[in-house]
């Protein structure tokens, strides 16, 4: 089973905006997938959103006899604010248990905290804006929020050790592209098992674009292999 964060900026979305995505999953990696629909800002800001996620998680691990599932193959993933969602339950999961099986981040963001040059070269154009990142940060991290916090800054961690095998797909043109490809190597660095797959010629959201795009679909049908890999062929 993959448990799916959606996308959103902690601030939109919901299962319904991310249907065709886990649908894709579903039909291509041969697993089940579990959509979560977590709390929003500015409403419910920080940690609201990370909490439901754990929450959920937790939910699938301790009913999988009820979801018909291996405790022991249930994987997280998620897009955008999603692969945060995921990367920092895997973080959390880590300590308390029981720990996901892999981890599966598309464009996450994981730092609130620097201005990576990715922000600032596709910052206008390319989908999502630097100026749309910088007001969804605010809506879920209000005035006196630690942004330096490891359940929103994932490269702010003191400690990425233990973590589950982690695929991680960018995007060539996205703002994100930069903080994702320094948390694969951060996370290399660290001993975990990490594929990291970038896409140079395709932008943030792309996993919405299968119908479209033939390039996103094909990056998309690699990232399902790549749980199916992990989860199904896993002896």
């Amino acid at each position: 089973m993959v448990v799916y964060f959606h996308g959103g900026c902690w601030a939109l979305g919901d299962v319904d905006t991310c249907d065709s995505v886990c649908s894709f999953l579903a039909l291509n990696a041969g697993a089940a997938v579990l959509s979560v629909g977590y709390r929003l800002a500015p409403e419910h800001p920080f940690p609201a959103a990370f909490d439901d996620a754990l929450a959920a998680f937790r939910w699938a691990s301790t009913k999988h006899s009820r979801l018909g599932v291996d405790p022991d193959r249930i994987a997280v993933a998620g897009d955008s604010a999603g692969g945060n969602l995921a990367a920092a339950v895997s973080l959390m999961a880590r300590d308390d248990g029981p720990s996901p099986a892999m981890q599966v981040l598309l464009y996450p963001i994981v730092d609130a905290c620097e201005e990576w040059p990715s922000r600032q070269a596709f910052g206008e154009g390319f989908l999502l804006t630097k100026a749309d990142l910088e007001w969804f940060e605010r809506q879920y991290l209000p005035g006196g929020s630690d942004r330096t916090d490891p359940r929103v800054s994932l490269l702010r961690a003191d400690d990425l050790s233990g973590l589950p095998p982690t695929y991680i797909a960018t995007a060539g043109f996205d703002p994100l592209r930069d903080e994702g490809a320094a948390y694969a190597a951060a996370l290399r660095e660290a001993g975990a098992a990490v594929t990291w797959c970038h896409h140079p010629g395709l932008i943030h959201g792309f996993a919405n674009l299968t119908a479209i795009s033939h390039t996103a679909r094909a990056a998309m049908l690699e990232l399902a292999g790549a749980i199916h890999a992990g989860l199904v062929d896993t002896p």
